[in-house]
């Protein structure tokens, strides 16, 4: 799987990301041909080598157009879903400014739809943030994760006045996410770079075992003594076998429902499934007015959060879905073909330190095969595990 790391170690901003995807090959020229699918103003990208440090970097300014007003989460969406876009460029980036819109609007205590966007609703954060996902686009990047983010330290001057580092919308938007402060002073994390990482990411940790085939670095603007300001990215592809656990960032959706048909319910669950859900599970629930009920819970990625509320809403009876942010440590996984008496059978088995310690046959496969022999579906299951139990035993040998 073609994957993409950022080494936070100098945190990471909107152009930061955006000068490292062009210094890993992403043509300017045929980003900006993209970026001007969109409806926008004449824009420039302004590109230079810069020295951060020792490090050869490249840093983008995007030129824009002075603008008036401030735009609303509507206002971005209509932007890219009636851009020429490609549908994977439009569903990263209106799920990262998604994401911005909730933070905000958590920190001040009002609803995504009446989010007022500042500095990250302007022109140039919008093509930061597009000119990013097109740049992942063209480089065929599958998967994303990241290192432990630094914070830096002090204070940054806003809209609203004088706040700490990390600011309020950065602290919300970084929930279950690993990070870590020095004394390097400033805010190496903005609000988009924060965005674009939180969405994207599933795992963060050290780097994860891959073929790296290339690196390359975005510098940020400011310049430390002795210290590089730059955003470090590693692509490569994941190796096949993880010799480790993989920590995951998910979101867990809940609502509770005492008024909704068992049909209805079960279609829900197979609906998520279909977008993505990582799992999906009922719970049996004692409700108000001594009613039996159901509590519906969903565990997906960030990205796939949106679609799977909006299921809920239009599919069920709820009017409220509880969310939580959870970090999940997973055993590193991949399939394996097994062949039987029964014929070939694909086995889950999930990987710690290089070895076997979990395994589970492909239900459908295996309940295919009973079927067609007609013999008892443990006899084939048990056969599969058979097989794995060997291969499991000689690799301890």
């Amino acid at each position: 799987m073609r994957t993409l790391y950022f080494d936070c170690f100098a945190g990471a901003s909107g152009n930061m990301i955006l000068g490292a995807l062009i210094a890993a090959g992403v043509d300017s020229d045929d980003l900006k041909a993209e970026l001007q699918k969109m409806d926008i103003p004449d824009f420039e990208l302004e590109l230079e080598i810069v020295d951060r440090s020792g490090i050869a970097s490249t840093h983008v300014t995007v030129r824009v157009p002075k603008e008036r007003g401030h735009r609303h989460l509507s206002d971005i969406e209509k932007i890219i879903s009636g851009s020429a876009l490609s549908e994977t460029v439009k569903t990263r980036s209106t799920a990262i400014f998604r994401r911005l819109a909730e933070a905000e609007g958590k920190v001040h205590g009002i609803s995504v739809e009446k989010v007022h966007f500042r500095e990250v609703g302007g022109m140039d954060a919008i093509i930061d943030v597009v000119g990013s996902c097109i740049g992942f686009e063209m480089l065929r990047i599958e998967n994303f994760a990241c290192s432990k983010i630094h914070l830096g330290s002090g204070f940054v001057e806003m809209s609203h006045g004088k706040f700490p580092v990390p600011p309020p919308a950065v602290a919300e938007l970084l929930r279950g996410v690993p990070v870590y402060s020095t004394e390097v002073e400033g805010e190496p994390i903005t609000p988009t770079g924060a965005a674009i990482i939180s969405t994207l990411c599933d795992s963060y940790g050290s780097i994860p075992e891959m073929l790296v085939e290339d690196t390359a670095y975005g510098a940020g603007t400011r310049t430390y003594e002795k210290f590089p300001n730059a955003l470090r990215i590693l692509i490569g592809e994941t190796a096949g076998e993880q010799t480790s656990t993989v920590s995951e960032q998910l979101i867990l959706l809940q609502t509770n429902i005492d008024d909704a048909s068992p049909q209805i319910l079960g279609f829900v669950m197979e609906r998520a499934f279909e977008l993505g859900a990582n799992d999906c599970w009922f719970t049996p629930i004692q409700m108000k007015k001594n009613r039996p009920a159901t509590m519906l819970s969903v565990l997906c990625s960030e990205e796939k959060k949106h679609q799977i509320t909006e299921l809920i809403y239009r599919e069920t009876t709820s009017l409220g879905v509880r969310e939580q942010r959870l970090l999940r440590d997973a055993l590193a996984r991949q399939v394996i073909q097994v062949s039987t008496e029964y014929g070939s059978i694909d086995v889950k088995i999930g990987m710690l330190d290089g070895k076997i310690v979990n395994a589970m046959p492909e239900y459908d496969q295996v309940q295919e095969a009973a079927r067609e022999h007609g013999v008892p579906f443990s006899k084939v299951r048990d056969a599969a595990l058979a097989i794995v139990n060997v291969s499991r035993f000689a690799a301890t040998k």
